[in-house]
């Protein structure tokens, strides 16, 4: 199988996971999960939210998760299985756009920073709608690439590469704009969004999250940045994360809306 365009390994899914666990835990409030509830989790990875799933619909419900990559799909049921809840939480692989379930069959599902990814996050967005129960929730976080920066006196050089970043990186970079649209025009009902700021002030903790060793390394070879002004940018931050003044941010948008009868 082909390595996906921002694929990143479960390590980064871990580390940036734990980094945003209460945003996390703010889509599983946004489903309204109750104890024997049926959920789903798309782009699952190695089952990141799937078990902490399981502890809210309890033993009585069902936990499913799907992901594009068969190693994150193996990986996910491992940890199932070593957490106790593999009886009632199961992994598949699966293309978001032709999820592997029957129409109504979840009581609510979510996907988190898997839209950045996607040539067509309408169409994912259709099929958990379809297998979405009447009156339960899709609930979608995902990652404004556009939406952030890293305070530097380097500003031209750290904005060609944030753009960069959000349109040559990912499939979708500038996704979490775009979720409000997508779920009032799939036609779900009592549509609400939360913006938040996600902010590091480590220069090594955000070169992992922004993987920043692959972006600088593709906009060199693109021509984007020179040797020269990368190594300036570098310094910048370098020497403010020395001083303790390293700062940089971006975007995370949740969205959640509620299947009416008539979908």
């Amino acid at each position: 199988m082909a390595t996906p365009k921002g694929y990143v390994d479960p390590d980064y899914l871990r580390v940036v996971g734990e980094f945003l666990n209460q945003l996390k835990r703010r889509t599983y409030t946004s489903m309204q999960i109750e104890t024997g509830h049926k959920v789903l989790d798309v782009g699952c990875g190695p089952g990141t939210d799937t078990i902490p799933l399981a502890q809210l619909v309890g033993s009585t419900g069902q936990v499913n998760g799907v992901d594009y990559d068969e190693a994150m799909v193996a990986e996910a049921e491992q940890c199932a299985e070593k957490a106790g809840v593999s009886a009632w939480v199961k992994h598949k692989q699966a293309d978001a756009t032709s999820l592997p379930f029957e129409s109504g069959y979840f009581d609510s599902c979510r996907s988190e920073r898997l839209f950045q990814h996607l040539l067509n996050p309408a169409a994912a967005l259709a099929e958990m709608t379809r297998v979405t129960k009447i009156d339960g929730w899709v609930v979608v976080l995902d990652t404004d690439w556009g939406s952030g920066g890293i305070d530097t006196s380097e500003i031209d050089v750290e904005r060609r590469l944030s753009r960069f970043n959000a349109e040559r990186m990912f499939h979708n970079g500038y996704s979490g704009r775009q979720l409000y649209r997508l779920f009032k025009k799939q036609g779900l009902t009592d549509v609400s969004f939360e913006v938040f700021p996600v902010a590091v002030t480590s220069y090594a903790l955000g070169r992992q999250m922004w993987t920043l060793d692959r972006l600088e390394r593709e906009a060199l070879a693109e021509n984007i940045i020179t040797e020269d002004e990368l190594h300036r940018l570098q310094t910048s931050c370098e020497q403010a994360d020395a001083e303790g003044v390293f700062f940089g941010y971006g975007c995370v948008t949740l969205v959640a809306g509620r299947k009416g009868g008539h979908l």
